[in-house]
Formats: C-alpha cells, sequence, structure tokens
C-alpha cells in the first residue's frame, strides 16, 4: 500500500465540476492499493499517516506535530496510477489491486482511519471516478509511505 501525503493549506476534490470534498490546513493523501495488500498494510499506512511529524510545533520546532497533533484536516483520494509499472512508454497497472476489490479495501481503510482520529475530519473523493484534486501544498511538503508487505522494515520502522 502507498500514500503521498501532501501538507496542504487547503484541497478539494471535484466530480464533474462539482466540489465533493474540501479540507482548510491538513494532508492531502493519495492512496494506492497493490494487489497483494492486506490488513496488515492498512493499518501500517493508517499509523503512519497519523503519527509522521509533518508539521511544525507551537514553539516554531520544525517537523514536530502530526496531523493528530494538531487536529487538522485529512483529504484521502484513491489513486490505482500508483501501482503502475512502465513497459517502454506504456503504462501497465497489473500490480494495482483489481476495482472490485480494491474499493472495499479502500472503504475498510477509512473506516479504519476515521476510528483511529476524528471521524468528521477524514473527507475523501468519489471512488473510481474521473476527478478533479486541487491543492495548496504547504512549503511544499510531499512524502512518499509505502508498506513493508508482511515483511519487517530493514531500517527497524515501525
Amino acid at each position: 500500500m502507498k500514500a503521498i501525503i501532501q501538507r496542504v493549506t487547503k484541497a478539494s476534490v471535484s466530480v464533474e465540476d462539482e466540489i465533493v470534498s474540501q479540507i482548510g490546513k491538513g494532508l492531502c493523501i493519495l492512496i494506492g492499493i497493490s494487489r497483494d495488500d492486506t490488513k496488515k498494510d492498512m493499518e501500517y499506512i493508517v499509523r503512519k499517516i497519523l503519527n509522521v511529524r509533518i508539521f511544525d510545533g507551537d514553539k516554531g520546532k520544525r517537523w514536530d506535530l502530526s496531523v493528530k497533533d494538531k487536529n487538522y484536516e485529512i483529504l484521502c483520494v484513491s489513486q490505482f496510477t500508483l501501482y503502475k509499472v512502465m513497459k517502454g512508454n506504456k503504462l501497465d497497472f497489473h500490480n494495482a489491486m483489481a476495482a472490485d476489490k480494491s474499493q472495499d479495501f479502500y472503504n475498510e481503510f477509512l473506516t479504519l482511519l476515521k476510528s483511529q482520529y476524528q471521524a468528521d475530519l477524514i473527507k475523501d473523493g468519489k471512488f473510481g471516478a474521473y476527478m478533479q484534486v486541487n491543492i495548496q501544498n504547504d512549503g511544499p511538503v510531499t512524502i512518499e509511505l509505502e508498506s513493508p508487505q508482511n515483511k519487517e522494515n530493514e531500517t527497524g520502522e515501525s
């Protein structure tokens, strides 16, 4: 499972020129689900999203507080293209979880994220829809996370 985390001052998702979700200060997260992802991968990504120290502290200390510490919003957007493989100049998405399975997996991910944070601060796009994602990246700060796929992370990170 992959998450591209972007620290934002605001973000929104539109479908057919209608805003379906929007947030103020917080995180906009692109979520990729691989065909091999499990509940363990999901739990890892949720834990990292909520606890990564991506915001400055109250006294200006850099990289001091998490989205959870700041009580900021989170906008999640499913994005199967994170699991692309390049075949020459052609994109192949066979490593992404199939749409019928990934929608349930993504909804389970959102449920877990909401259960470990404040449900009203978690927003999402429209699964499977053609979306326009507008962000105002703060910094800019963009962090890429990937779950260890059921093996111990070589760095001992947990």
